[in-house]
C-alpha cells in the first residue's frame, strides 16, 4: 500500500483511538476540535477520504463519518502505536497476586485467566504448559474406595494427568506408596518410548501401572497444547458492536470447538518462539469466526520443554494499548514461574 504521510499516520491513529472509545463512526469536524489540530475540518476530511480510498478507514453510511478498517487496525498495532510497558503499580499488582497463590499450576492457570479477562475486557485464553514430548516427573497412587485407585501423573513441565482405575482387587495404602516410590526411582526424567523400553517389572501392579503410564503420555505427546482456561465469555456478548448480531456467537465457537482452536494455535502463535506475540486482526482472511474479532496471543514458558499460550479475544476495536503489554507481562510472568517449578524442585 502506499506510504503514508506524517499527518496521515496522525489522523488514522486519532480516528483508531476515537473509534475504540466511543464505537461510533468518526468524523473530522469532532478529531478538530477534541485534539486541537491545526488544521481545518475540510483539510481533515480530504485526508480521511483519502485514507478510504487506500484501505485504512471505511465510511459505513455516505453522510457518516468513518471507522477503522482490518487495514487501518493492522497499521495502527504495527506502525503507529509505541510498545508501551505496564504501569509498575499494575505489575506489582499482578506479581502478588500470583505470590499469594499456591504453588500449583492449575491455579496459576485459573488466576492468569482472572486477571487477562479483567484488564482486557475481552475473552481471555490460556492453556496449560505442555511438553513437546511428554518426560515423567512423578506419580502417586492414592486408595479411594474399594478397588478403585485413583492415579496422578505429573510431567515435567507441570502438566497433571488424572484417572481413577479398578483393579483385580483392594490394595492397601500403603502397598500403593511403594509401587509410586519404586517406579518414580526408576522413571524419572523418561519419555514414553523410554519407559515402554525398560526390563518388565516383577511386581504385577507396577507393570499394570507402567502401562497406563505409557499410554498417558504418548496420548499428551499427540495434543497441541495443554488444558485450556478461559474466562470473561460474557465481555464480549455486551460489546455494542455484538449486540443482536451472531458475530460474538461465531467467534465464541472457537472456545466451545477444542479442534477449532488448536488448529488456530498450531498454526499461528505456536510456530513462535517463547515470549513472541502476535496480533490477529479480523481473521487475518483465514478464520471465519473471528471476522469481526481480534485476538492477542503470546507464548510462555521454556524452550524445549513446556511452552503454552495466553491471549485475549475481543472486538476489532479492542483495547491494544492496555491488552498488548498485559499480555506480553502474563507471558513473561508464567515463563518465569514455570522454569522456577522445572529447575527449582
Amino acid at each position: 500500500m502506499t506510504e503514508l504521510t506524517e499527518r496521515q499516520k496522525k489522523i488514522l491513529m486519532l480516528v483508531v483511538r476515537e473509534y475504540i472509545e466511543t464505537a461510533q463512526p468518526v468524523g473530522s469536524k469532532s478529531l478538530v476540535k477534541r485534539y486541537h489540530l491545526e488544521v481545518s475540518s475540510a483539510t481533515v476530511r480530504n485526508e480521511m477520504a483519502a485514507l478510504t480510498e487506500m484501505g485504512y478507514l471505511r465510511q459505513p453510511h455516505t453522510s457518516a463519518g468513518r471507522t477503522p478498517s482490518e487495514e487501518g487496525y493492522r497499521y495502527f498495532v504495527s506502525q503507529l502505536m509505541n510498545q508501551v510497558e505496564l504501569p509498575s503499580a499494575v505489575q506489582h499488582t499482578i506479581s502478588h497476586q500470583f505470590f499469594q497463590a499456591r504453588h500449583d499450576v492449575e491455579q496459576w492457570m485459573h488466576l492468569a485467566a482472572s486477571i487477562l479477562a479483567n484488564r482486557s475486557q475481552g475473552v481471555s485464553l490460556v492453556t496449560a504448559p505442555h511438553a513437546e514430548q511428554a518426560r515423567y516427573k512423578h506419580i502417586e497412587l492414592i486408595a479411594t474406595q474399594g478397588r478403585q485407585v485413583l492415579m496422578v501423573l505429573v510431567l515435567i513441565g507441570g502438566e497433571v494427568s488424572q484417572q481413577v482405575l479398578t483393579l483385580a482387587e483392594p490394595v492397601p495404602q500403603e502397598q500403593l506408596s511403594r509401587a509410586a516410590a519404586q517406579l518414580n526411582q526408576v522413571c524419572v526424567g523418561f519419555g514414553a518410548d523410554e519407559i515402554a523400553a525398560l526390563p518388565a517389572r516383577s511386581n504385577a501392579l507396577e507393570q499394570d501401572i507402567l502401562t497406563l503410564v505409557v499410554q498417558d503420555m504418548r496420548r499428551a505427546n499427540n495434543l497441541v497444547s495443554g488444558e485450556i482456561y478461559t474466562d470473561g465469555l460474557t465481555n464480549v456478548l455486551s460489546e455494542p458492536e455484538f449486540t443482536d448480531s451472531d458475530d460474538a456467537r461465531r467467534a465464541l465457537r472457537l472456545f466451545e470447538e477444542e479442534s477449532l482452536l488448536q488448529d488456530l494455535l498450531s498454526r499461528t502463535i505456536m510456530n513462535s518462539s517463547v515470549g513472541g506475540l502476535q496480533v490477529l486482526i479480523g481473521g487475518e482472511e483465514t478464520w471465519e469466526e473471528l471476522q469481526q474479532c481480534s485476538m492477542v496471543l503470546a507464548r510462555y514458558g521454556v524452550p524445549g520443554l513446556a511452552t503454552g499460550t495466553v491471549g485475549v479475544l475481543g472486538p476489532m476495536r479492542m483495547p491494544y494499548a492496555r491488552t498488548i503489554p498485559t499480555v506480553r507481562f502474563m507471558a513473561d510472568l508464567l515463563s518465569d514461574l514455570i522454569t522456577e517449578t522445572v529447575f527449582g524442585e
